[in-house]
């Protein structure tokens, strides 16, 4: 027997897969703030992630019926708007960085380990924001939203030593980018 995901959001849920409007925005207001960060984090762009997070709501009240509780709503979603701006990432044709060769960071300060150093929140995000795409998306992927290596090299079409190589060069180019600002 198949034990399904109690979401305190069900009754909205059930609502809005029956087509009421003022359920589908109620359940859009609870999760578009928390949705478009992500957008914005993995795009880099206030405008796309906009768009994005508008696309991936349509989406998901298109796909709604294909919801069964077996996550909470926000896990379901979260996923569509993560495909979703991966995706758009992809069609970009962005140059996201990411090789299995390149080789590593001669200039690496070992001593150095970025799980211990303090940093001040605003410059790490504005370090992100200078990040290549590639390493970017992977970060965020990874230290943000949750996902691990396996999970990141599923979604984004790429091995897993792949994910942990970019997310590794995207920490050191994290330190290199907070010390000029």
């Amino acid at each position: 027997m198949e034990v399904a995901y109690q979401d305190i959001h069900r009754d909205i849920v059930e609502l809005s897969k029956a087509g009421n409007r003022k359920a589908q925005y109620q359940l859009y207001r609870l999760y578009s703030k928390a949705m478009f960060n992500i957008c914005y984090r993995m795009l880099n762009s206030f405008e796309e992630a906009e768009d994005l997070l508008q696309e991936a709501f349509t989406d998901a009240f298109n796909k709604l019926e294909s919801f069964r509780y077996e996550s909470s709503f926000g896990a379901w979603l979260k996923r569509i708007v993560v495909n979703k701006c991966i995706n758009h990432v992809k069609k970009r044709k962005a140059d996201l960085v990411i090789t299995d060769d390149l080789p590593e960071n001669p200039n690496q300060d070992d001593s150095t380990d970025f799980d211990t150093v303090e940093m001040e929140v605003k410059k790490v995000h504005k370090a992100m924001e200078l990040l290549p795409e590639g390493y970017r998306v992977i970060f965020s992927l990874y230290l943000i939203e949750g996902y691990d290596h396996s999970e990141i090299a599923e979604i984004m079409g790429i091995t897993e030593s792949t994910s942990k190589s970019q997310f590794s060069r995207a920490k050191v180019k994290i330190k290199e980018l907070i010390k000029t600002l």
